[in-house]
């Protein structure tokens, strides 16, 4: 999803910056198009543009990308110590400890995932393939975050 008006900048990861110059919008108000212009002195690792981005654009080519299931595993309790709170520890459920992203697409090469392989899906941490997936219904779980959610929490108090 890019949210960038005409004019912003934004990063393809392990590649350019993009300078967003116009786009177009279907009917309903949703963005069809983006054309873009690549600043050829930001190559990933080279840049000597001087440009800042506020985020990189992570993308799987449609054409060529494989749907899968993803399991977004979170912590299963709000409180660190839920037993150490008032009250019966189960309000301390977290009621988002999973979300699940059923028409997920992934890298082709993931169509080859084994049991015993982990993988880092970026920015959303690491994976593994579940035990019930099939060749045509691959389902991948979180098994750890890239954040430490507790630490946040903490500097919060």
């Amino acid at each position: 999803m890019v949210q960038a008006g005409a004019g912003r900048h934004g990063a393809f990861k392990s590649a350019y910056i993009v300078k967003c110059e116009s786009y177009l919008k279907d009917p309903s108000g949703k963005v069809t198009e983006i054309h873009c212009t690549y600043i050829p002195e930001s190559r990933s690792n080279h840049d000597t543009s001087g440009i800042s981005v506020k985020g990189t654009i992570h993308w799987v080519s449609v054409a060529h990308a494989v749907k899968a299931e993803v399991r977004l595993y979170d912590r299963l309790f709000t409180s660190e110590n839920p037993l150490g709170d008032e009250g019966d520890f189960k309000d301390s459920i977290n009621p988002d400890s999973l979300k699940v992203i059923h028409n997920a697409m992934v890298e082709p090469s993931l169509a080859e995932a084994t049991l015993e392989s982990r993988y880092q899906f970026i920015r959303k941490g690491y994976f593994c393939l579940d035990k019930d997936s099939t060749p045509d219904q691959l389902v991948f779980n979180r098994t750890v975050t890239l954040k430490d959610a507790w630490a946040k929490e903490v500097k919060k108090v």
